[in-house]
């Protein structure tokens, strides 16, 4: 588990790992000493003992992606790794394939408009190749999102501004031969409310997933889209929420069998809390809503990952102390 957090005066880069499926935690480890804020952290565990971590540093007056990592389980980790010397580039997220192969995107603003980019890493994270734009857009693409999946496949999701009015639409591209090169885009969304935050998972089959939160109904809701071909087609729109309330920031896992696991941020009764939900045949029916959270403070921004033995993890932020903190629970 990564996350950001202001104790030292201001926001570095921490991390806490669990031996035992979430059992107990570790202490806190400090990833980051700089003299401007470290943000947006993401991690991805490869098939050895491979911990990887990549964040944004604004040390040189704007944002920039670095990266580390660890190669015994989280034990000790090597010194930062500059990824990129942008005008401005954020929210980098990371994903490794079947081959160990390294794959990071990120929004950054580049010629003159933010753009989805790319690198990628052959050797565990020692080099990285040459930035890799993937879009060439004269409106907006940001919150990019990364997965990789069966046959050396590599899938990416953004949002993009077609209207220059901030309402943007859900896009989505892949590479078949472990990032060397991409095929086209693929628009997946077409309304006038805003479709936001995608996030994308794949399963150890054919299966690619998709969701985001989406305005169409008038408020934000949770939406799907699927594939059974590796992402060379996707099946109709799935709505899985229907509450009449801002339901937002989903997560998406898949496990070892059929099963998806599907978190968000619902408010009701005035309060922002976590909600679950779950398909056992590969995302065609949704079991009903489980609520997670009954907290005083707002619970938001929630992340869920499943592993080799069933289990299943979410961690979320939550204010109920008066101050952010990070929360977790896990079903066995």
């Amino acid at each position: 588990m990564v996350w950001q957090d202001d104790n030292p005066g201001n926001f570095e880069i921490f991390y806490k790992r669990s031996t035992n499926a979430g059992a107990t935690w570790s202490g806190p480890v400090r990833l980051t000493w700089n003299s401007s804020f470290s943000r947006d952290p993401f991690i991805a565990a490869d098939t050895g003992s491979g911990i990887h971590v990549v964040w944004g540093n604004d040390t040189d007056g704007y944002p920039n992606i670095f990266y580390k990592r660890s190669t015994d389980s989280g034990a000790t980790w090597s010194s930062p790794t500059r990824l990129t010397w942008g005008d401005d580039c954020e929210t980098p997220i990371i994903t490794i394939d079947q081959s160990g192969i390294l794959h990071v995107v990120w929004q950054g603003y580049y010629l003159g408009n933010w753009q989805i980019l790319y690198k990628r890493s052959t050797n565990g994270g020692t080099s990285w190749s040459a930035l890799k734009p993937l879009t060439w857009n004269a409106s907006g693409s940001i919150y990019p999102y990364i997965a990789s999946g069966s046959g050396n496949q590599v899938h990416v999701a953004w949002c993009r501004d077609d209207t220059f009015m901030s309402l943007y639409e859900i896009y989505y591209k892949r590479s078949t031969d472990s990032g060397q090169t991409w095929e086209g885009v693929n628009r997946m969304t077409w309304n006038t409310k805003g479709s936001y935050y995608p996030v994308i998972d794949t399963d150890t089959g054919n299966g690619v997933y998709m969701v985001w939160h989406d305005y169409m109904p008038g408020q934000p809701e949770i939406y799907l889209k699927r594939s059974t071909d590796l992402g060379n087609t996707f099946l109709g729109l799935q709505r899985l929420t229907w509450n009449g309330v801002a339901s937002e920031c989903p997560a998406i896992a898949a496990d070892s069998g059929s099963g998806i696991h599907l978190v968000w941020a619902e408010l009701r009764l005035g309060n922002y809390d976590i909600y679950y939900k779950s398909s056992t045949n590969s995302g065609v029916a949704w079991s009903s809503p489980t609520r997670l959270t009954w907290n005083t403070g707002r619970s938001f921004v929630p992340r869920i990952d499943a592993d080799s033995g069933g289990g299943v993890h979410v961690v979320w932020r939550d204010e109920t102390s008066c101050n952010y903190e990070i929360y977790y629970k896990n079903r066995k």
